[in-house]
């Protein structure tokens, strides 16, 4: 079942009616969906699947070849090989003179670690002769690095000769739904936060389970399909996966500062940086600040992938349970207990989503959106806003809060916010605008509250949002609201 990814399909149709000449990247992390979504966009249409392997360069061109005459002498009882690649592109190059046709070569990164040359052979065949001709070509590829500095990069032979490039992410929230149908807004939410949007993960639950069976059966148990996805997926991209895991285990656990994850994890400070910009090129680490703050000294790393986060948060702690087979009889003290306070991260996350595409009747276009930390002058305190939106002239603010809990949000996490809002305003956030809103509201033309909640609101906190046009209540219903 081909799921969500309309946006890609219609980018990729929109340049396949062209006729002309077209050279599209898809890249994206392992398990994304790149070869679903390109076998999806190839079907009824004339295509040479290449999908390159890890080997040597004679077995790829014979890959080649057999693919080049599958599709346009699949008649032919005995396929010849091509002498070399660029025999090879030549054909296709001479076949797709008079004939729409798309070439995919799958995992180019494999093919250009066994040959070498071929990055400067396609670029001179797409000088030379593909840009005469009708055919749709597409590179795919799981390494981000490779991609970008050796394909995306200008010092790259094919730099400048691509007209579209597709990174490829995982699924967001609001497509969850999709693959569960029958959850309620919190399972899905759950799921998100587990799994995140990663098409593979998503696939290996059944919707005839409830999550806490699927957690059980899909990743703590020892022969779980997802067990051992994280270290796997460390051993397929990255050298030195020992370093990567101490690396995501010390963020895991808490220590967020370069320094800290430095010193736990025994390298100097310059190293570890190398070592968590490649777990951000994969999209498994983030790197945050206090929005609009332009100081690096409260640049702090938080592990992004949430499934990531969920494996490091649970699993390495209950590995006895979980080889010795006992995981399910003390899963409801070790996981589902601690559930609600890990949800925290993602829904935030969730809640950020929403704002971005989904939310109707927003003040403004959000032209940046983050969190927020720092000092609060009034109590000496640190005071921490869960989302900070801000507007394309800096002149108006969506401040949000975001519980997830199923006790009533009360009125005092709105008077919370405000006070924040007080301390965001003082810390020089908005880099001195002045336009009359004073510290009320942090010093700006307006500032929108908005309270996130997965559970009731208080009457009295209904209220104030009746009575203040600034004030907006956000179910976790409406948060996924299709």
């Amino acid at each position: 079942m081909f799921i969500g990814r309309d946006n890609e399909i219609g980018i990729l149709n929109r340049y396949y009616v062209s006729d002309s000449f077209e050279f599209v990247t898809i890249y994206g992390r392992r398990r994304v969906g790149k070869t679903t979504l390109i076998t999806e966009f190839c079907k009824g249409k004339k295509t040479i699947l290449f999908p390159s392997l890890e080997t040597s360069t004679g077995n790829n061109l014979a890959l080649l070849s057999s693919a080049i005459f599958t599709c346009t002498n699949p008649e032919m009882e005995t396929q010849p090989y091509f002498d070399s690649f660029q025999q090879a592109f030549d054909y296709i190059a001479e076949y797709a003179k008079n004939e729409r046709i798309i070439f995919v070569i799958d995992e180019f990164p494999y093919l250009a670690e066994s040959e070498r040359s071929v990055s400067s052979i396609l670029q001179h065949t797409i000088d030379h002769k593909f840009k005469k001709t009708k055919l749709m070509l597409i590179l795919c590829g799981s390494s981000m690095s490779f991609m970008e500095k050796q394909v995306l990069d200008y010092k790259s032979p094919l730099y400048g000769r691509r007209t579209a490039q597709i990174k490829l992410l995982p699924f967001p929230y609001s497509v969850i739904g999709q693959w569960f149908p029958s959850y309620t807004p919190e399972q899905k939410a759950l799921v998100f936060a587990v799994l995140g949007g990663i098409p593979m993960n998503l696939e290996k639950f059944s919707a005839r389970k409830n999550v806490y069976q699927n957690i059980l059966d899909s990743i703590m148990h020892a022969n779980a399909v997802l067990f051992e996805e994280p270290s796997n997926l460390m051993k397929q991209e990255l050298r030195e996966p020992q370093t990567y895991n101490a690396i995501i285990t010390a963020i895991a656990n808490g220590k967020t500062k370069l320094s800290e994850i430095s010193s736990s994890v025994g390298l100097e400070t310059g190293s570890a940086t190398k070592y968590i910009d490649n777990l951000i090129s994969l999209g498994i680490v983030k790197k945050e600040r206090p929005l609009l703050s332009e100081s690096g000294k409260k640049t702090i790393y938080l592990i992004a992938d949430p499934f990531f986060r969920f494996w490091y948060r649970f699993v390495p702690q209950n590995m006895a349970a979980i080889l010795s087979g006992n995981m399910s009889k003390i899963f409801d003290a070790a996981v589902k207990t601690h559930l609600p306070e890990y949800m925290g991260f993602a829904f935030e996350e969730i809640c950020k989503e929403f704002l971005l595409t989904r939310a109707k009747n927003l003040p403004f276009v959000i032209s940046q959106i983050g969190q927020w930390w720092g000092g609060n002058p009034a109590t000496k305190k640190e005071a921490q806003i869960d989302i900070v939106a801000v507007s394309p002239d800096k002149t108006e603010i969506i401040l949000g809060s975001c519980k997830y809990r199923n006790e009533t949000t009360a009125l005092g996490v709105l008077t919370e916010l405000k006070e924040y809002a007080a301390a965001f305003g003082g810390n020089g956030a908005f880099n001195g605008v002045k336009n009359g809103g004073g510290a009320k509201n942090g010093g700006y033309k307006k500032t929108y509250y908005y309270i996130f909640s997965k559970g009731a609101f208080s009457s009295s906190l209904m209220d104030a949002a009746k009575s203040d046009p600034l004030v907006r209540l956000v179910s976790l219903e409406e948060v996924y609201a299709e």
